[in-house]
């Protein structure tokens, strides 16, 4: 006589309900990351930093005010002489900084004009200087 017995199933693990799973969670936390990132090519106010510090390492300073009036150090200069008032001031250093402060309601058109300038003086370590946020 043949005796009967119920077959129990073997318990398991199904993978691809977990697969499913763990790839609904990524897809949920990209897209989170992606809605967190800050886009930072929009217009802000740009001269304002909590990290921002004076390098004292730099040894020319350019001001720029708000009319246009540009300074090498303390001193008066055209902006159209500064890249000449620039190679006669720089020491014969391999690569010297400028430091470059600009007035914040300066124009971005004329503060890349004074960067040209700059530039063109052959100075390429420049740090465009912020006050610090309080």
């Amino acid at each position: 006589m043949k005796v009967a017995f119920e077959k129990v199933p073997k318990a398991r693990i199904e993978m691809l309900p977990l697969i499913d799973i763990v790839f609904l969670l990524l897809v949920f936390f990209i897209y989170a990351m992606l809605s967190m990132a800050v886009h930072r090519a929009l217009p802000v106010t740009l001269p304002e930093s909590t990290t921002a510090g004076i390098d004292k390492a730099a040894f020319l300073s350019i001001t720029v005010k708000s009319d246009g009036a540009v300074y090498l150090d303390e001193e008066s200069v055209p902006l159209e002489l500064l890249a000449e008032k620039l190679k006669r001031s720089a020491p014969a250093e391999d690569d010297p900084a400028v430091l470059l402060f600009a007035d914040r309601n300066l124009s971005y058109q004329y503060l890349f004009k004074v960067l040209d300038q700059i530039r063109t003086a052959g100075l390429t370590r420049i740090s465009l200087q912020a006050e610090a946020d309080e």
